[in-house]
């Protein structure tokens, strides 16, 4: 535990480089966990991969965001249920996460992968008929993804550039309590219709899949449903638009491993994992709060603190990989934690690594040339939000 007298340190802690984790993280898992001061409080910040996992795999340390001292970083309306499932302790955890995981298995994964690959070549075709340089991450990297989830879900395609945008201002946190809630508001008013609707007339879709079965039987109320679709439609494509800009910006970057990649195709699956690894993307949103007193490493964790695990820091622990700060596409990056871990391991972890694996292998065989149309140092970077990604990625061919 630091003096008392001494001020607590900051958190989210500045970056020095846009292609690295904060830098004190590194002195920071050579010690015990510490209190950092957030925003509306205070809350232990760890570090370390060991760690990380125990207080992801602990039932001591609560998902629920209405626990005593749970730090709060996305600026949402404070009544249970908001995030659905990935708020809350089983037993409804697993019980809300049963229902939504039969649409996430390996298998219906597996089912939809000539559809993904259909959607890619499309959204390729477009970027070939188009001009020159342009922003892959508005033309491709963003569209992909919430192509997909929209289609799962059964979201009009049309309404896509509308959830894509109230997506981006609930997550970021540059955004006012005003603008995030209004963005809140919209989306699930959007939602709360289109619920209604397939409950009323199902399609072919998660959504009117999980109202035949569930709402049907009473084991799912409307909200709970409008609420599941609200944590999937932004999880579900936030997170994997910026996997693949910042995956495509690495391979850009690095010639030599990309010319491996072409040369090994087999290559890509891995690639894929230690990409995930190296960017650590969802920077800051793994909070907990501890609902007993717990020992961790020689911090004592007292009841009703909040804890935050910083899985970009976990992820480029050197006793788990070491020269972690650099992208190697034949390192084992097994174990990584940039999905979570435990029990509330991103439920479409499998879907994400399916998108990325086809849409980078097809990018670069369909644009052998591909390149930065900018120096490396005027790509921007968005920082201030809970999922680290680029503004743009100006690419020509």
């Amino acid at each position: 535990m630091p003096d008392t007298l001494d001020p607590l340190p900051a958190w989210p802690m500045p970056r020095s480089c846009p292609y690295a984790p904060p830098d004190a993280y590194a002195e920071l898992r050579e010690r015990p966990p510490l209190r950092v001061r957030i925003r509306g409080g205070e809350a232990w910040l760890v570090t370390r991969h060991a760690d990380v996992r125990r207080v992801l795999n602990d039932h001591r340390f609560s998902a629920d965001d209405q626990q005593p001292g749970f730090p709060i970083r996305i600026q949402l309306p404070p009544e249970p249920g908001v995030m659905s499932f990935s708020r809350m302790d089983d037993p409804e955890h697993g019980r809300l996460r049963r229902m939504a995981m039969t649409e996430f298995t390996a298998r219906r994964t597996r089912a939809l992968r000539p559809e993904v690959e259909l959607l890619v070549e499309q959204l390729l075709d477009e970027l070939a008929a188009g001009p020159r340089p342009v922003d892959l991450v508005a033309s491709f990297a963003v569209r992909l993804p919430s192509l997909v989830i929209a289609r799962m879900l059964g979201v009009p395609e049309e309404d896509e550039a509308d959830f894509t945008e109230q997506s981006r201002v609930i997550l970021s946190q540059d955004a006012g309590p005003e603008e995030t809630y209004a963005a809140f508001v919209e989306m699930s008013q959007f939602l709360d219709r289109l619920v209604a609707q397939r409950t009323a007339t199902p399609r072919d879709d998660l959504i009117s899949r999980l109202a035949t079965r569930y709402v049907a039987s009473g084991e799912l109320t409307h909200e709970d449903l409008v609420a599941m679709a609200r944590f999937i439609l932004v999880a579900g494509h936030e997170t994997t638009a910026h996997q693949i800009s910042l995956s495509v910006l690495s391979l850009l970057r690095d010639p030599d491993q990309l010319a491996e990649l072409r040369a090994e195709p087999g290559l890509f699956k891995p690639a894929v994992e230690e990409l995930l690894r190296y960017w650590s993307i969802s920077q800051d949103n793994q909070v907990r709060a501890a609902v007993d007193d717990v020992e961790l490493s020689g911090a004592r964790i007292r009841k009703g603190d909040g804890v935050i695990v910083a899985i970009p820091a976990a992820n480029h622990d050197e006793s788990v990989y070491p020269g972690a700060a650099r992208l190697d596409i034949r390192r084992d990056a097994s174990g990584h934690l940039a999905f979570g871990f435990g029990a509330h391991l991103c439920p479409g972890a499998s879907l994400a690594r399916m998108e990325l694996e086809v849409c980078l292998s097809a990018l670069f065989t369909r644009f052998p040339t591909l390149r930065l149309a900018v120096p490396p140092q005027e790509v921007r970077f968005r920082e201030n939000t809970i999922v680290y990604g680029l503004e743009e990625l100006p690419v020509t061919w």
